[in-house]
């Protein structure tokens, strides 16, 4: 109800002062409305200040702050509205009242799936600084906010902070190069941190709390495919319960306590396994041995012998849904090369088949029906995702791009030098953002066409648009 937003609102106004709830607000509504230009933020933001430095201090009649809310709900919903446009908004205007201002309130763009914030080297940070400190502030909140949206908000605040902080000291010290440097290796660890939840938390959000379980056992499965679905199942069902309570957490150490103690946990079950995970947790801090180990590109594949598929009892029972993991588990350390975005259309399809069949009048007759056109399709969708990212692993950028004209020479003979140009630069685009450990999964996963055992993917198919 109206009372509990004003005494939100208020609490925080009151609790932060002015200019800290100010920043608060910039942030937050720059990672609501990702898309938003700086003027549209700016406008939004001082609206929300003047609302509550007006209505929350002390004597304030109560009716100023709802009467407040109200005129900045009919200026959002007017037609020229100087506040973040979003498809949503027309339909919160056809609201009234209280029930209006909560649906604008909720209102957020997609967050972006490739940060675009660059850092300026240190002499145009000093330069921008030094012309309007604080609009120089209120453009970094804005454009650091909106690249990191997916940051839990703790440590979106802690890392602007320190930043913010970094410059004002550095940019009016005599030695301002070994003082950005020292700043620098001081907040190294909330970088890293910033730029780790980030990319975890996105992930989490795109995928959900199961879909990430399989998506950082496939991850840990490709960089060590000699360790067993045992070692590795409790370590994903780990880390995908650490990004569900903190990814939304508004507890000032959740991210960073809670990924140290999984970080911890997967350095004392692997270390002794493999040497490349050694390297990552011996003599680091535990968010650089995080950061190290999710970097570590795919090992080569083992021999192993063909996977073993779950039976229709185990893929209908009680566990059915741990079955179909365990079985795309051993696809991925089969092809360790194939991406996310592949992987991640393999469990959607899985899925989709398992409630599909087992809800089934006949569930076997469903499944084993899916199973052969499985076994007609899926070789030649792996291969051809293993393919592509296991050169682009191997090879230089120039000779990756050479393999793939003359690969697609000999499947198109007859295409014009203009398409293979195109077909080269789309399949390149592809493999640099996408064949990498951290892909972004919204970005890559509508890059890939769906993939399920109906047969929308034809063997020999070109699974990229």
């Amino acid at each position: 109800g109206k009372a509990y937003v004003r005494d939100k609102v208020c609490q925080e106004f009151q609790a932060l002062g002015k200019e800290d709830f100010r920043t608060l607000t910039i942030i937050a509504n720059s990672r609501k409305f990702s898309n938003a230009t700086f003027e549209e933020i700016s406008h939004l933001v001082h609206e929300i200040v003047s609302l509550a430095e007006t209505c929350c201090v002390e004597g304030a009649d109560p009716s100023c702050y709802d009467a407040g809310s109200s005129a900045l709900s009919a200026k959002s919903c007017g037609g020229d509205s100087p506040f973040p446009a979003h498809p949503g908004t027309a339909g919160c205007c056809a609201q009234e009242g209280l029930e209006q201002k909560l649906c604008l309130a909720a209102l957020r763009h997609p967050p972006q799936q490739l940060p675009r914030y660059l850092q300026p080297s240190n002499e145009e940070l000093c330069q921008a600084f030094k012309k309007d400190p604080k609009d120089f502030a209120d453009r970094f909140l804005h454009e650091y906010a909106s690249s990191y949206g997916q940051a839990p908000l703790p440590v979106l605040l802690g890392s602007t902070r320190t930043f913010l902080s970094m410059v004002s000291t550095c940019c009016i010290s005599p030695a301002p190069t070994s003082c950005f440097l020292k700043e620098k290796l001081e907040r190294k660890t909330l970088s890293l941190l910033t730029l780790l939840s980030n990319r975890v938390c996105s992930r989490f959000t795109a995928y959900g709390k199961e879909k990430v379980t399989f998506s950082y056992l496939a991850s840990l499965a490709q960089k060590m495919p000699g360790a067993s679905f045992e070692d590795l199942f409790p370590l994903a069902e780990d880390a995908a319960e650490v990004f569900s309570q903190c990814c939304d957490s508004v507890a000032e150490d959740c991210m960073q306590k809670k990924l140290s103690e999984h970080t911890a946990k997967a350095c004392g079950a692997l270390l002794a396994r493999d040497e490349r995970f050694a390297d990552c947790c011996n003599g680091k801090n535990l968010m650089q041995s995080y950061f190290c180990i999710l970097a570590l590109p795919p090992a080569p594949a083992p021999k192993l012998p063909e996977a073993q598929k779950p039976t229709n009892e185990q893929l209908c029972g009680e566990e059915g849904a741990r079955h179909a993991k365990r079985y795309l588990f051993e696809l991925a350390r089969r092809h360790t090369t194939v991406p996310d975005a592949f992987l991640g259309k393999l469990y959607d399809a899985s899925e989709k088949v398992r409630v599909e069949c087992c809800s089934a009048k006949d569930a076997s007759a469903c499944l084993d029906s899916k199973r052969q056109q499985m076994g007609q399709e899926l070789p030649p969708f792996l291969e051809k995702a293993n393919q592509l990212c296991g050169q682009y692993t191997k090879l230089n950028f120039l000779d990756f791009k050479k393999r793939l004209r003359e690969s697609l020479m000999q499947t198109m003979p007859k295409a014009s030098p203009e398409l293979l140009g195109q077909l080269v630069e789309q399949r390149a685009d592809f493999a640099s953002t996408c064949c990498t450990p951290n892909s972004p999964p919204l970005y890559c996963a509508s890059k890939v066409k769906p993939w399920a055992p109906t047969a929308p993917c034809r063997a020999g198919g070109q699974p990229l648009r």
